[in-house]
């Protein structure tokens, strides 16, 4: 069975285990702030617009649930070497609804559209400006080429998605997401579903229940344990 959303109660989210075989928990009209951050902290997230009317917004809980622990971030020898080299310049929160507009224009061989609309931008540009999303960027010679976006709550790290027009750009992005990561604290990044570029990278599948017990544990408080309004301040980190 699969919810249709109460715009009335944008917070009133259903169990993730009421998902049909395919992930998918429930459907909505809007997105919305509040309804956006309750689906988080239940493992819940917009996928898709339906392309057939009434166009309602997809809401998914994949299972297996592909995840990444910081510390099992697997560096190749090209981002070693990249990383060494510090040849790009990596900012955070400098500029996300570009990150997340160059993400929606980035051609992906296995989708034929994107997901991410203007409306999506709006929204998350909105948790953005509250301290929820966040960006880290690759630059070189102040061109953004490369760059990753999500949410950030208690120690947890929801990765929504990621670009590069440059190689090894989005690598090095990842790269600081996880050293950022075992600094502060974020003990899961997830990555919402397999690819086997993030198998690649160090990323597994766990199961939804395995997830859903991580998230209670890592999630007893909301705000992000990272300083992020520092990080943004500091003109380059690495890479």
């Amino acid at each position: 069975m699969v919810y249709l959303l109460d715009d009335e109660n944008p917070s009133l989210i259903p169990h993730p285990q009421q998902a049909d075989e395919n992930g998918m928990v429930a459907v909505s009209d809007t997105l919305g702030v509040h309804r956006l951050i309750a689906a988080y902290k239940k493992g819940i997230f917009p996928w898709m617009r339906m392309e057939q009317e009434p166009n309602f917004w997809c809401w998914f809980s994949p299972d297996p649930r592909m995840v990444l622990r910081p510390e099992n971030l697997k560096v190749s020898r090209s981002l070693q070497k990249a990383v060494r080299s510090k040849k790009f310049e990596i900012r955070v929160d400098q500029n996300f609804s570009e990150v997340m507009r160059s993400c929606a224009n980035s051609p992906r061989p296995d989708q034929e559209s994107t997901w991410i609309e203007a409306d999506m931008i709006k929204d998350y540009k909105k948790l953005h400006q509250m301290g929820i999303a966040h960006s880290i960027e690759a630059y070189l010679e102040n061109e953004r080429i490369g760059g990753l976006y999500g949410l950030a709550l208690g120690k947890m790290f929801f990765g929504e998605s990621m670009f590069h027009t440059v190689p090894e750009a989005s690598k090095v992005c990842l790269y600081q997401l996880s050293e950022i990561s075992k600094t502060y604290g974020i003990a899961l990044i997830d990555c919402q579903a397999h690819t086997p570029h993030l198998e690649k990278m160090g990323a597994s599948e766990i199961s939804r229940s395995e997830f859903s017990e991580n998230l209670s544990r890592l999630l007893e408080q909301s705000e992000s344990v990272v300083p992020w309004s520092d990080l943004s301040e500091s003109s380059n980190l690495a890479g």
